[in-house]
């Protein structure tokens, strides 16, 4: 659906986003993840055709930018972090007012304004002011223009910025929805965000693509040593023999010997999920299984293990370059 590859745009001399490639397939939803200043906005307005790129290639459904650039916005709808909303419309007006500019012919207007609100929970609000409306709602207002012209694509830069907890949960269950049936890429700074609604995460750091993946596959990818938690019943040196006898473990350590129970911690070399085969070890040594769990890290940990070692990896460049 959308390629890049290799974009580059900068700001007198400086990158923004420096030699970035990904492609965006059907049917996902996909969350651009970074911190402040990572480029998410600026790859964003390159691919909606609101930015030219310094360099590089982007495709949208076959149309390449710039040159087919009006075919290609065709097939986005974008929500910008700020909403453009007239405060001065109602709901009704403002959403026909956008799917005239978005060359939705008359005949189907009415009938496409309606499905939009219907789809974000409008149909209430259409005959009020927008300035009279909650952020949550403004945000659902500008979510509905983008669905106008029945884009293949959906685009929305911080969506739930500035929205109360119960505005957020709401959004990101329209987001879900959306999914269902558009391919979806979100911009966000939260990684609970990202969680929750994205099947596929690109994470951003300094302009630059340091990590791609569904979240568990992220948090697998940098998990290189397995590491397992149990409980059993037995002597120490059985529960230790045992558990070493698979392969796989590196290494058995001992934490707690008492009543007949063993506290152990075991850790593999490649982060495959040993647990079947340890329980299944130590009940053939005859020593029962209590308790067993695996050691999982959160994409909060992979996000922050990627981030801080991109910043790093920079900082040295910087003094490299100052020497």
């Amino acid at each position: 659906m959308i390629e890049v590859s290799h974009l580059t745009r900068e700001y007198s001399g400086r990158p923004a986003v420096s030699d970035l490639s990904f492609t965006v397939e059907d049917g996902q939803v996909y969350g651009l993840l970074g911190p402040n200043g990572a480029g998410k906005s600026t790859i964003m307005n390159i691919i909606t055709g609101y930015l030219a790129a310094t360099s590089g290639t982007v495709t949208v459904d076959g149309h390449p930018l710039p040159e087919e650039a009006d075919a290609a916005k065709a097939c986005i709808g974008y929500l910008p972090e700020t909403p453009p909303l007239y405060p001065e419309m109602t709901v009704r007006e403002y959403l026909t007012f956008a799917a005239e500019l978005k060359g939705v012919k008359r005949a189907e207007r009415t009938a496409q304004v309606e499905k939009a609100a219907r789809r974000t929970g409008l149909t209430d609000v259409m005959p009020r002011l927008i300035r009279n409306l909650s952020k949550g709602y403004r945000q659902r207002v500008g979510i509905a223009q983008a669905l106008l012209g029945h884009p293949k694509v959906i685009i929305l830069d911080e969506p739930t910025v500035g929205l109360d907890p119960a505005q957020v949960i709401e959004i990101r269950r329209l987001i879900r929805e959306l999914g269902q049936g558009h391919t979806v890429i979100l911009s966000s700074h939260i990684l609970s965000e990202v969680q929750a609604v994205c099947s596929q995460v690109l994470i951003l750091s300094h302009g630059r693509l340091v990590a791609e993946g569904t979240p568990q596959e992220l948090s697998a990818q940098l998990s290189p040593h397995g590491v397992l938690h149990a409980t059993a019943l037995g002597s120490r040196e059985a529960v230790a023999a045992a558990v070493r006898a698979v392969k796989g473990i590196q290494s058995v350590d001992i934490e707690e010997e008492s009543g007949g129970e063993v506290t152990f911690t075991a850790r593999s070399g490649s982060g495959e999920d040993l647990r079947a085969a340890v329980s299944q070890a130590l009940a053939a040594a005859g020593c029962a299984v209590l308790n067993l769990t695996a050691e999982t890290r959160s994409l909060e940990d992979v996000f922050l293990e990627l981030t801080e070692s991109e910043q790093a990896d920079n900082a040295g460049q910087t003094e490299g370059e100052e020497e």
